[in-house]
């Protein structure tokens, strides 16, 4: 038997069939069940979408530049190194400042006269250095002034046609600096007030309509002003200074109400301007040369608000302010672009809109006030793009169907009328800028040629002086029809009233001109009920209402 088991083969009946293995399923089945479950994945709440895209008005504003026919051509910019914009303009005249030879000149074109400008046309070339900075006046279209190498600064009266010969005899020459004059700013509400400051590091405030120096703010600043911004309502004015200080200074008392050391730790040139709700943007350099923008609050200069970082580019940007829309437009000197951000009450408060890009580097740029923009296109700004040899406007639109009075983009802006005269805000008043609204064709009054009148208002424009004036006087009588003294120039007035004080005992003719203002009124009032029902029924028409 045990060999017949060790040398023979078991049969078959006598070994149990072995079981069938396992189905793999349940096994992997088990091997699943050891491994830890993967955490699911949360959902994305429903607002993040909102959270990413800022919802802005703004957000989809683009630029276009004009047609080829439609620059300003064959226009020798100016190569002085100097961080000016070399270009300033109005709703009447666009001016550029040029090369010259024997002296410095700007050229003044009416915004009409585009394509190729002649050599031979005039220019305003007053003065013996070369012209560093242009501004125009922003209560009268026709008078700008002008700060030069040869130390002094100049107001030019612009006829209303433009020139047609070279203008070689400012108004008013203001001499007061001692080196060259780099900065000229008009005072946004007070007629005829005019800044200077120069590379004597001095600010001087003037009264153009007297020639008359009315502040003089020495050791306030240490080294070159780069920039000077005035405040929206004028009181104060902020500067950016070559020691890296940001400083805000009252005028009117002459001392430093804040000051923030090192805003930017680079070593070139920065800018600051005023916002219109006090807060104050700049734009400079880091210690690593990386182009910045930082936006400040006066009541806590410790830390700014928000800062970025642009690129390492070594152009000074400019900044180009709209107080109603609250954008900024930043144009780097040397660059082929503009960037704009919206300035917000919400963190981080400087929100990245857009880029406009074009080929050709910017020498210079212009900034259209927001009067002299076409509604109708929804345009909310316009630059003047300088190039070595060409002028090229380049125009900022929101998209919108409608052709319709956009109410959102075109608040109450700034118009031409003055606030308050010189002499009263030498007195201590302070007032924000005489709103227009921009729904109807505004246009602006005719104004008067300029006129200086050899007198001193600073003793007479402080209060006491100012009462022992009245007192000795007599008694005091409205301004209009006060006989006793010279008035003092001005840049504008009203243009139809101003016979009323040269014939104030004439009841004929005061009771014509009032009804005449009176029957003008009415038909204004008329006009604006009829545009009213015209813009109502296109409304309807393009809603498929018949």
């Amino acid at each position: 038997m045990r060999g017949a088991g060790r040398g023979g083969a078991a049969p078959v009946t006598s070994c149990p069939r072995p079981l069938p293995p396992p189905p793999p399923a349940p096994r992997a089945a088990a091997a699943r069940s050891h491994r830890p479950r993967p955490r699911p994945r949360p959902r994305p709440a429903a607002m993040s979408f909102r959270k990413v895209v800022r919802q802005s008005k703004f957000r989809h504003v683009f630029g276009q530049p004009v047609k080829t026919e439609q620059c300003y051509d064959d226009i020798r910019v100016s190569r002085v190194t100097w961080d000016s914009t070399f270009c300033a303009v109005n709703p009447s005249f666009v001016a550029i400042i040029v090369e010259a030879s024997g002296g410095g000149a700007f050229l003044v074109l009416p915004l009409h006269k585009t394509g190729r400008i002649d050599k031979s046309y005039p220019t305003v070339c007053g003065h013996t250095g070369p012209v560093l900075d242009i501004d125009w006046c922003p209560h009268n279209d026709y008078v700008i002034a002008s700060g030069s190498e040869d130390c002094t600064v100049m107001v030019w009266q612009i006829p209303e046609n433009g020139l047609s010969q070279p203008l070689t005899e400012p108004v008013v020459v203001l001499e007061g600096h001692s080196k060259r004059v780099g900065i000229v700013t008009w005072h946004p509400t007070a007629r005829n007030v005019l800044l200077s400051a120069g590379c004597d590091n001095v600010v001087l405030i003037w009264n153009v309509g007297t020639a008359e120096e009315l502040y003089r703010l020495e050791g306030l600043h240490p080294d070159l002003i780069y920039s000077v911004s005035w405040s929206r309502d004028g009181a104060r004015f902020c500067t950016a200074c070559k020691d890296k200080s940001v400083r805000v200074i009252d005028p009117r008392r002459g001392t430093v109400v804040a000051e923030k050391e090192r805003a930017h730790e680079g070593a070139r040139p920065m800018r600051a301007i005023f916002l219109a709700d006090g807060k104050i943007f700049t734009t400079g350099f880091s210690r690593m040369s990386e182009r910045q923008l930082a936006l400040w609050d006066l009541e806590n200069l410790e830390e700014p608000m928000g800062l970025q970082e642009l690129d390492s580019s070594n152009g000074a940007l400019l900044p180009f302010y709209d107080p109603d829309t609250n954008v900024v437009y930043v144009c780097g000197k040397g660059d082929s672009s503009i960037r704009y951000f919206e300035i917000t009450a919400e963190p981080p408060y400087i929100h990245f809109l857009n880029t406009f890009t074009s080929k050709e580097p910017q020498r210079g740029m212009g900034w259209m006030p927001k009067r002299g923009l076409d509604v109708s296109k929804c345009e909310i700004a316009r630059f003047y793009k300088l190039h070595e040899r060409k002028c090229e406007p380049i125009i900022m639109t929101v998209p919108r169907k409608s052709d319709l009075f956009q109410d959102d983009l075109y608040p109450d802006t700034a118009g031409p009328e003055a606030a308050m005269e010189a002499e009263e805000w030498v007195a201590g008043q302070t007032a924000g800028p005489v709103l227009v609204s921009l729904r109807q064709a505004y246009v602006p009054s005719k104004q008067r040629d300029l006129k200086v009148s050899r007198r001193t208002l600073l003793h007479e424009s402080c209060p006491p002086a100012a009462a022992t004036t009245a007192a000795a006087a007599g008694p005091t009588t409205p301004p209009p029809t006060a006989p006793a003294a010279p008035a003092p120039a001005r840049l504008s007035a009203p243009p139809a009233l101003g016979t009323l004080p040269s014939a104030p005992t004439g009841g004929g003719r005061l009771e014509e001109v009032l009804q005449e203002v009176a029957a003008l009124r009415a038909l204004v009032a008329e006009q604006g009920q009829r545009i009213a029902r015209l813009e109502e029924q296109l409304s309807r028409l393009e809603n498929g209402h018949v």
